[in-house]
């Protein structure tokens, strides 16, 4: 049956890919993303396109009424060196899922997605590279990362809240590290997958085979393509958990391991310099997808290798489009 969705932050990364699968299905979609209509990765002919801050009350309420499920993907967020830097900014998206609630309550809509993020996991429990995997109930005793990390902990207790006092049904989400094409690849917000590849492709065409490395290049963490994310928003929406799940793969990689596959996968090799002074999070991060198996008997299936090498190759495009001084989003 034919539904009327809301995707919020749908000019981005994962917000994009899922508002081109549920347009597929035949869903009247409705896609918003503070960014101007020409920034965003994917615009979709086919769904009902608004360039809106989502973090305003009345846009909420204007763009969910009507509305059958509502996914809220919409943040302030980016690499560590954009959490590191913008902790302010990044609270302030506690606004947009505050009023993305409200909204969605008094409109009744029947289900409610809300993306959080491996960030909300104690800090105490990630300083060894040799990471014990992260478990749901970790969460507490909470010590989420500062800024991004409280603003994602306090958004999940919000949704809880809004279950508890209003039979309100909420879908939670924690991602870890998800890459893939259509995504942010330069500027400061692109994450670790995304910076390998370009930086890569950099000293390509540079012909200059010296590239930085945050950190020493031991830091470990585990990174899920975006079809594996899409599917497993896909199956939580159509069970009856509405726990905060894990949402990751379990294949544990360092730094240093990631870019090995990037030069397999561009056939060469890079002269490695380690910046310790720059943004590095946690020492190590992992998924225990215990959980996800049980409530929704799947887990992320998708190879690192296979996924960085289709990112790659999207990402070598854009950069050589860039090159030929065509407007690409980055």
């Amino acid at each position: 049956m034919s539904k009327r969705i809301l995707v919020a932050g749908g000019g981005g990364f994962i917000g994009g890919h899922l508002a081109k699968t549920l347009l597929e299905r035949g869903h009247d979609v409705v896609v918003a993303d503070i960014k101007p209509l020409n920034q965003w990765y994917q615009l979709h002919e086919g769904a009902e396109n608004h360039s809106a801050d989502m973090g305003l009350r009345e846009n909420c309420f204007k763009l969910i009424e009507g509305c059958d499920e509502v996914y809220c993907l919409a943040c302030n967020m980016g690499g560590m060196g954009f959490i590191e830097n913008n902790r302010s900014l990044c609270m302030l998206s506690v606004l947009i899922n505050t009023h993305m609630l409200e909204a969605s309550r008094h409109f009744n809509v029947s289900r409610y997605f809300y993306s959080s993020s491996a960030c909300i996991y104690p800090d105490y429990k990630q300083t060894d590279a040799a990471v014990v995997a992260l478990k749901e109930s970790d969460a507490y005793p909470a010590m989420p990362e500062n800024g991004y990390g409280w603003e994602k902990l306090f958004s999940e207790r919000l949704c809880k809240n809004f279950e508890e006092d209003f039979n309100f049904v909420s879908k939670v989400f924690r991602f870890h590290n998800v890459y893939g094409p259509y995504g942010t690849w330069d500027g400061g917000r692109e994450k670790a997958p995304a910076a390998m590849c370009r930086k890569v492709i950099e000293c390509i065409d540079k012909g200059d085979m010296n590239m930085e490395i945050w950190g020493d290049g031991e830091q470990t963490r585990s990174f899920m393509y975006i079809d594996d994310c899409i599917t497993g928003i896909d199956k939580l929406m159509a069970s009856d958990c509405t726990e905060p799940l894990n949402l990751g793969r379990t294949e544990l990689v360092t730094i240093n391991g990631l870019l090995d596959i990037v030069e397999d996968i561009a056939g060469v090799k890079v002269q490695r310099h380690y910046n310790l002074n720059a943004p590095q999070g946690v020492r190590g991060r992992n998924s225990d997808n215990t959980l996800i198996k049980q409530k929704l008997g799947w887990e992320p299936e998708i190879d690192l290798r296979a996924g960085m090498e289709k990112t790659y190759h999207w990402i070598k495009e854009q950069y050589e489009r860039r090159k030929l001084g065509e407007s690409v989003v980055q």
